[in-house]
């Protein structure tokens, strides 16, 4: 046996951990590289002459930079409401004990399980029965309900693995309840809610089926994309959405930076 099959049979798993990281990565590098293209046509699908001009000037197309904009409002408007209900919801059914507890439960994990298509018709029928105008709360509304599931689960997930015997030492130590949690808890459990924070901003930035329901005439980035499908995309799209990936990248990994140990320190 030569020596890539011995080293195939002994690493394979490695091997097609790498196939499908690269899979995975695949699209992300095209958008990339068009990143850099100065298309020929309307269409920028494919690549014709190598440009920095894209990333000189992303804000070509001033429609584009107000969607990003609107888009960035509302992810982090949901974000902050999604992830403080979904917080103390995620404490509630994690540390106490009540009638209907595995219901609520079940009832959180629903918004997860049902198609988009559903949810933003059911939360337009409600909108346009309710005689509430469409737009930029509405919207806001409608990310933060199916967000609070996922920060629910999220932040649920991390409040099982912690050790409540740090929180009961901490209260021997004459910790009163708020500075217990202030202290012991609340850095305990920070991991996971910036974790479920991230996540919900994320699928509020890139939603779009439940966003197209109840819009009205309020465009985000994900729409914009969608209308300019249809009669070329600029290479700006593909700028900011690098410009994204690389930011999420360098987050994770001054996250991981940060959080490893550091030589010479106390054991």
């Amino acid at each position: 046996m030569n020596r890539p099959a011995r080293w195939l049979a002994a690493h394979w798993v490695t091997a097609v951990g790498l196939m499908v990281l690269g899979y995975l990565l695949l699209p992300i590098g095209v958008v990339a590289a068009l990143s850099f293209n100065r298309p020929s046509s309307r269409l920028s699908y494919d690549f014709h002459e190598f440009t920095v001009d894209n990333w000189a000037n992303p804000c070509a197309s001033a429609e584009l930079c107000a969607a990003v904009w609107r888009s960035a409002q509302i992810g982090l408007v949901a974000t902050l409401g999604a992830t403080v209900l979904g917080t103390l919801m995620a404490f509630a059914l994690a540390r106490y004990r009540f009638r209907a507890r595995s219901a609520v439960g079940l009832l959180v994990l629903l918004p997860m399980a049902t198609p988009e298509v559903v949810l933003g018709s059911s939360l337009l029928t409600l909108f346009v029965a309710g005689r509430v105008p469409l737009g930029f709360w509405t919207v806001v509304v409608a990310h933060v309900m199916f967000c609070v599931s996922f920060v629910v689960v999220t932040v649920r997930a991390r409040l099982s693995g912690m050790d409540s015997r740090l929180e009961e030492a901490a209260m021997d130590l004459y910790a009163g309840p708020w500075q217990t949690f202030r202290r012991v808890t609340l850095p305990l459990a920070a991991p996971g809610i910036v974790a479920a924070a991230l996540l919900a901003f994320s699928l509020s930035f890139d939603d779009f089926i439940i966003t197209n329901f109840n819009s009205g005439s309020t465009v985000t980035f994900p729409m914009y994309v969608w209308g300019a499908a249809q009669r070329g995309i600029p290479p700006q799209v593909n700028v900011v959405g690098t410009a994204m990936f690389a930011i999420a990248v360098l987050f994770v990994l001054g996250t991981a930076v940060r959080r490893r140990p550091r030589s010479g320190g106390a054991r």
